[in-house]
């Protein structure tokens, strides 16, 4: 692989779910373990910084863009052995939660309907309804850009709490691919609890509007969900530019047509002011910036 092999100028705007931000100096999609490994050795090389992107659900891009290289993952092969998924990390989210029903497996019923793919799951220890990545995780194998070796963690080495990972907090950590232990159940009744799921994300989030999905971690408990606070404060319509909290459901930041990512933030920092003026709570940006 050469620095001819990356894209250059590409608009990160196309490339995540709220659409918005600036152009990624090189850009490459990696469509496998070995060539993401061959692109991060590569940026290292040459002295780039790079951002590992996934299915650009959870991310913001800085209007200005971003001066090194951007890493698409698209690796997206999965295996199902007896009660095991072997997942690649660019593997739909959606994918394998459909696969898994098929094969009468339960235990991500959860996340039906959660944009994304499993590596970004993995690294943000996606949760809903009460449960979460986390409690799936057998073992998650690494590619250590640190010290360009590979390694595998098994769930204790993790460190999963609230919404972060390991992976989360040290950057050098990519996520190549993860083993996920599931339980046999009833197909019919997965599948039920899958469409449940799915009808009430159509119904409370707004799904019409290009945003990040949920914006704030919610605080430990007994806090109540971030998304209660916001909407408790009144701030349900507030806007700076075309970010807007939706009026649908609190915890999102929409994207109404010609949002900057500098809106965005003027907008969270609002939040974060009324929120904490007004319950005493302070509200963490879940949502990570690629700048």
């Amino acid at each position: 692989m050469e620095i001819k092999d990356f894209q250059e100028n590409i608009s990160l705007a196309g490339e995540i779910n709220f659409k918005l931000g600036g152009k990624a100096r090189y850009f490459f999609s990696a469509k496998s373990k070995s060539e993401i490994i061959e692109a991060v050795k590569l940026a290292k090389k040459e002295n780039l910084k790079f951002y590992i992107l996934g299915g650009g659900s959870n991310i913001l891009a800085a209007d200005e863009g971003y001066n090194g290289l951007v890493l698409k993952i698209h690796n997206s092969k999965f295996i199902i052995h007896n009660s095991k998924i072997m997942a690649e990390s660019g593997t739909l989210l959606n994918d394998i939660v459909e696969g898994a029903a098929q094969n009468s497996l339960s235990g991500l019923e959860w996340a039906a309907g959660i944009p994304g793919e499993i590596g970004g799951a993995i690294y943000g220890n996606a949760q809903a309804f009460g449960e979460n990545m986390a409690g799936l995780i057998e073992e998650v194998e690494s590619f250590d850009a640190s010290d360009l070796k590979i390694k595998k963690l098994k769930k204790g080495e993790c460190d999963y709490s609230e919404k972060t990972s390991i992976f989360k907090k040290n950057k050098n950590l990519i996520i190549l691919s993860a083993v996920l232990n599931l339980k046999k159940g009833d197909k019919k009744e997965i599948i039920k609890k899958m469409k449940e799921h799915w009808d009430l994300r159509r119904e409370k989030h707004p799904l019409n509007y290009p945003s990040a999905g949920s914006m704030f971690v919610n605080c430990p408990p007994p806090a109540p969900p971030s998304s209660y606070l916001i909407e408790k404060a009144g701030l349900k319509g507030l806007r700076v530019g075309d970010a807007m909290v939706s009026e649908k459901h609190a915890g999102f930041v929409i994207n109404l047509g010609k949002a900057t990512c500098k809106d965005v933030l003027e907008l969270v920092n609002k939040i974060k002011k009324e929120v904490k003026e007004k319950s005493g709570f302070e509200l963490e940006q879940e949502v990570q910036i690629i700048k």
